[in-house]
């Protein structure tokens, strides 16, 4: 059963590259109901397991097969071959055999996609690098997992270390982007604005805070350095938050009362509608004050900036 498993592996796998190479698409189900049935059928009269071949499927694509005909006639002829002249290549010498499914499956290495890959994504290259490996050294079930082990890690640090920025103004706009990926964004005075790029979930709750945090308190320290005024107001930009789950919310508490000792009011812009829905049946919308809560961060400053002058 295991093995079988893996040759259903390999079949999809095989089926996806040919069919990013040729532009059409595989369904991963239909494909195994397909082979499913076929090994059903085939049991009745003792076939042998169906399966994907990746040395024939790459010696079809290089003799420019496009249609399924093309594998009646390899049955054809294999069938000819088995019945008729076998002994003929009883003396073949395997490094001929080896030499055909190599020559077919060297073009389907590519280089300059594995280059790419390291200038784009680091993680999607290493992924790539420890399929091909385990593929070689091993097998293309070790491969596949190997890639699939990568792209678990990637994704689970993605999720519990989520970007954050410090926005500012674009000079002459109402945008608020990102300061260190537009040097010339104007911050303003008396309040940090900082976004959070990604939902929060228990994996990821306690580092976003403690991430808004440390950015509070390095701003504070330059501007303390600066003889500036203090930072009176924190606005958390929360258009990309998708959602928040208990745990996010308690952190969101805790970061309320840190700011609150600190004389820093929570503000909240833009948070989605199922954000909202949860906030607000948690009561924290309460907490901070209804009037804490805006569409925009330009709202937020409008309305926050006059009130900067009347706190201490």
């Amino acid at each position: 059963m295991h093995s079988y498993a893996s040759y259903i592996k390999e079949a999809i796998a095989i089926g996806r590259t040919f069919a990013a190479m040729k532009d059409y698409n595989v369904d991963g189900n239909k494909e195994m109901v397909a082979r499913g049935t076929m090994n059903i059928v085939g049991s009745m009269t003792s076939c042998y397991v169906t399966t994907g071949s990746f040395s024939r499927s790459a010696v079809n694509f290089m003799a420019g097969c496009n249609t399924a005909v093309a594998n009646i006639v390899m049955s054809c002829v294999v069938l000819l071959t088995l019945e008729l002249i076998t002994p003929l290549f009883k003396y073949t010498p395997n490094a001929v055999l080896a030499s055909i499914i190599i020559a077919a499956v060297v073009p389907l290495v590519d280089i300059p996609a594995a280059i790419l890959l390291w200038k784009i994504d680091k993680f999607d290259f290493l992924a790539c690098m420890g399929a091909c490996f385990g593929v070689v050294f091993k097998s293309m079930e070790i491969g596949l997992l190997i890639a699939v082990a990568i792209s678990f890690a990637k994704i689970l640090l993605q999720v519990t270390r989520p970007r954050t920025a410090v926005l500012g103004r674009l000079p002459g706009t109402l945008v608020y982007t990102n300061v260190e990926q537009y040097p010339n964004a104007l911050t303003v005075s008396g309040i940090m604005i900082i976004r959070v790029d990604s939902a929060i979930y228990f994996s990821n709750s306690n580092y976003i805070k403690e991430r808004i945090l440390r950015w509070l308190s390095n701003e504070e320290e330059d501007l303390k350095i600066n003889s500036q005024p203090r930072i009176k107001f924190l606005i958390i930009e929360m258009s990309p938050v998708t959602d928040i789950d208990t745990s996010g919310i308690h952190s969101f508490e805790e970061l309320h009362k840190t700011l609150q000792n600190r004389d820093v009011m929570l503000v909240l812009a833009n948070p989605g509608a199922i954000v909202t829905e949860k906030l607000h049946a948690s009561e924290f919308t309460k907490k901070i004050g209804e009037d804490m809560i805006f569409l925009t961060v330009a709202d937020a400053i409008e309305m926050l900036s006059p009130r900067i002058k009347e706190l201490p």
